[in-house]
């Protein structure tokens, strides 16, 4: 880009997004723009719409109002398969697994990029291997998914969505199951691929974590309200403190900032 040239449309853009769910309003007039190449965390106390709000982000259902872009076009305006070529869901429930391999559960990732009567090809199962390898599981790719620990089905979802090669990757709870290193290098990894040009939504419940790894945020407060904008500004004791119902002290920890509460 050279200068004068326009600015790329943002990966993801919600104008005026209004959410309704359960008899209520979770949240009125949003708005955000995320570009590629950032990390977006979404807070909020239980029940307060963080879900929902990924849901909506994705296109699986329609805001109560407003806008919503994926890099620049409305999801009506794309086919359900040029879409999921786009943007990837992480549940934070995972469907009910039946017996398969570890591998061929990768390998769904790669559906959106087969034809619709095609079989996987040694490109897609060098992807799927790769995408394993990068949650360090390729060591059980011919493991039967039923076999597993819930880490490692959770790093399995994980790996299917990495194989899914999307440019916007949205995340709701990618560190449930997951002792505490694995925490890390998931949020590590989703952290570099956002370096490499993709971009990230994730739901977390660890306020320390989404302050060390967000370069925006949303907190939602279980009553309407919510705010967005950069991490280190929507990230305030007096704000968190008010949508999670408890004080919480400020510090700082090898220039990070860590939440403690009173």
């Amino acid at each position: 880009m050279t200068p004068g040239d326009p600015k790329p449309a943002p990966l993801l853009e919600a104008e005026a997004l209004a959410l309704f769910a359960g008899g209520r309003w979770l949240c009125t007039d949003l708005a955000l723009r995320l570009q590629a190449g950032e990390c977006l965390a979404v807070l909020g106390p239980n029940g307060s719409g963080k879900t929902t709000l990924l849901h909506t982000l994705a296109g699986l259902r329609d805001p109560g109002a407003g806008l919503i872009r994926l890099q620049g076009c409305g999801y009506r305006e794309r086919s359900p398969r040029a879409t999921a070529r786009l943007r990837a869901l992480l549940p934070q429930i995972q469907p009910e697994q039946f017996s398969c391999s570890v591998i061929e559960a990768a390998l769904v990732g790669r559906h959106p990029h087969v034809g619709r009567w095609a079989w996987e090809g040694r490109a897609d199962i060098d992807i799927a291997h790769a995408a394993l390898a990068r949650v360090g599981i390729d060591r059980l790719a011919h493991r039967d998914v039923l076999s597993l620990s819930g880490g490692e089905r959770q790093r399995v979802a994980i790996a299917a969505l990495l194989a899914q090669q999307p440019a916007l990757y949205l995340l709701d709870e990618p560190l449930n199951h997951l002792d505490l290193r694995f925490q890390i290098q998931i949020l590590e990894l989703f952290r570099a691929l956002a370096r490499d040009g993709a971009g990230v939504v994730m739901v977390l419940h660890d306020i320390n974590l989404a302050a060390r790894f967000a370069d925006q945020a949303i907190l939602l407060d279980g009553r309407g309200g919510v705010l967005a904008g950069l991490a280190r500004e929507v990230l305030q004791p007096g704000r968190l403190a008010d949508a999670f119902g408890h004080p919480l002290i400020r510090a700082e920890v090898d220039g990070h900032a860590v939440f403690v509460p009173r």
